[in-house]
């Protein structure tokens, strides 16, 4: 998959997940989300177990194996997976 569509891939889930309506910050589809978000990003996580929204395009994630990110929209409008 080329690097383009990973990144607009990634870009659409993020924004489906930020536009929804006041959902709650560990919902259960939000973390299946963010959880595609990594894995387009090429980055090991395995499942995300633990979502905290930090405004309104950044999350925190917990992943089942241990490792933990910071996921924003940046600028440019484009989605980063800071690892933490």
């Amino acid at each position: 998959m080329s690097t383009r569509v990973k990144v607009w891939a990634s870009t659409a889930l993020l924004a489906a997940v930020l536009a929804g309506p006041s959902l709650a910050a560990d919902d259960a589809s939000v973390r299946k989300d963010l959880t595609a978000v990594i894995a387009l990003q090429g980055l090991p996580c395995g499942q995300v177990v633990s979502a905290t929204r930090q405004g309104d395009n950044e999350y925190l994630v917990s992943c089942q194996d241990e490792n933990r990110y910071r996921i924003f929209v940046n600028l440019e409008g484009r989605v980063v997976v800071q690892k933490q």
